[in-house]
């Protein structure tokens, strides 16, 4: 899993929240979706758990040019926002969680859904 966030104690939470997510792992991160694209080039990670806003490039756009390389890479945008369908939908990303919905059982079913 990469996960991104140009926050670090956001970034941090998802990271904890992976590494108690029983077959998964961190394979990177990284805090702008400018660093997401080029991360998933270097580090292939199977899923990418992203926030939808951050400055530049953010998660919905990032998502996009993500999936227009790598489709089989399941994304997860997240954010403290209600989600905007339109703008999820466009960019491809497999599943929206609200921050307080994150989880090991959130991501569980993500994979198993998307993933597996």
């Amino acid at each position: 899993m990469l996960v991104v966030d140009d926050q670090e104690v956001f970034r941090a939470a998802m990271r904890d929240v992976v590494l108690a997510t029983p077959r998964m792992t961190v394979v990177g991160e990284a805090a702008s979706g400018e660093a997401a694209v080029n991360a998933v080039e270097d580090l292939s990670p199977r899923m990418v758990i992203m926030d939808k806003r951050m400055p530049g490039i953010g998660g919905i756009e990032a998502a996009s040019l993500i999936l227009n390389r790598h489709p089989e890479i399941v994304v997860v945008l997240v954010s403290v926002e209600v989600p905007e369908t339109h703008g999820l939908t466009a960019s491809g990303a497999a599943a929206f969680l609200h921050k307080r919905q994150l989880s090991p059982r959130a991501l569980l079913d993500v994979w198993r859904a998307y993933g597996a």
